[in-house]
Parts: C-alpha cells; sequence; structure tokens
C-alpha cells in the first residue's frame, strides 16, 4: 500500500488573540487554562489539515509558563505537524505575545500535542507520512519517535524495554 505524504509546510497554522479582562487572573496575566485552550485549538486545525479528517486530542505534553501574558497583549499561536504515525499526529506549537504600544515581542510557550484522525464513526484512521522540509522540520521530525515512546512509556501503553529509541534515557540490562 502505498502512504500519502504531505509536506509539514501544509499544516502550518497561526491564530491571533487579544488578551481581554475576561482572559485574566486577579493579576491580570492571560489565565493558563486559556492559553491552553487556545493552544489546543491551533494544533487541532494543523491537525486537521494534515489529515484532512476529524480529529481528537490524544496527550499534551510539558506546558511550562516561563513568561506572564498581560492584559492587553497579542499572543500569536503557531502551530505544525512534526511527524504522522499510523493514525496519529504530533503536533509542535510556539506561542509568542506581543505588547504592541512598547513593541515588544517574547516567547512564552511552546509544547507538543498528539492527535489522532478518527472516521465519522470515531474509528483511528489513517494518516498521510509528514515530510519535513527545513532544518528545524528535521530537527523537530527525528526527535518525535523519542517523545512518541516516551509517551507512551509514561501512560503504561509501552515498557520500557521495548522503547528502543529511549535506551539511554532508560538503563536496561
Amino acid at each position: 500500500m502505498n502512504k500519502k505524504k504531505k509536506n509539514c509546510a501544509a499544516s502550518h497554522v497561526t491564530m491571533t488573540e487579544l488578551v481581554l479582562p475576561n482572559d485574566t487572573n486577579t493579576l491580570n496575566n492571560l489565565m493558563g487554562g486559556r492559553l491552553m485552550h487556545w493552544m489546543d485549538i491551533v494544533s487541532a486545525i494543523s491537525a486537521q489539515k494534515h489529515s484532512n479528517r476529524i480529529v481528537v486530542t490524544a496527550s499534551v505534553d510539558n506546558i511550562s509558563f516561563s513568561r506572564p501574558i498581560g492584559l492587553g497583549n497579542v499572543v500569536t499561536l503557531t502551530a505544525f505537524v512534526t511527524r504522522a504515525f499510523n493514525s496519529s499526529m504530533e503536533v509542535f506549537i510556539k506561542v509568542e505575545a506581543e505588547d504592541i504600544p512598547s513593541g515588544k515581542k517574547f516567547e512564552t510557550n511552546s509544547a507538543f500535542f498528539t492527535f489522532v484522525a478518527v472516521d465519522q464513526t470515531g474509528r483511528p484512521i489513517d494518516v498521510p507520512e509528514a515530510m519535513p522540509e527545513n532544518d528545524f522540520e528535521k530537527e523537530l521530525y527525528d526527535g518525535a519517535l523519542r517523545r512518541r515512546q516516551l509517551r507512551l512509556v509514561l501512560a503504561k501503553r509501552m515498557k520500557p524495554e521495548e522503547a528502543k529509541e529511549l535506551k539511554s534515557i532508560f538503563k536496561i540490562d
């Protein structure tokens, strides 16, 4: 069977949001849950573009909040599929914030989300292979199998000794 292929760039999505009072906590900073919601949306759109299918969120890797995003800041989220497996896709998301009046722009977060493409009955369905083109896409593509195996081991869906890409992390005799 000849599996279809798509460039990673074909799944590229950019989403922009303005931080409004309803999005903030008592310190006038963007609530983490609101940011995670936006990250889930932008990455789901990216996975849909890659697969041309309905997708469901399967996992979210660590999200660290390195800098607060303030009231009135403009948040730009970019996402693209880094690698596709059978029915799952890993999506990289980068978050930047900008204080337009001061001209200051800064990166605040990045993360990997995993989505599974499903058919109309909710069953997993095969997705096209992701083809990286530039150095950054190739770097993320190369690390995706390790990240996938780590996710599976942590979810107890794979035994550590079966995670061949992780031999250097797990001391297995």
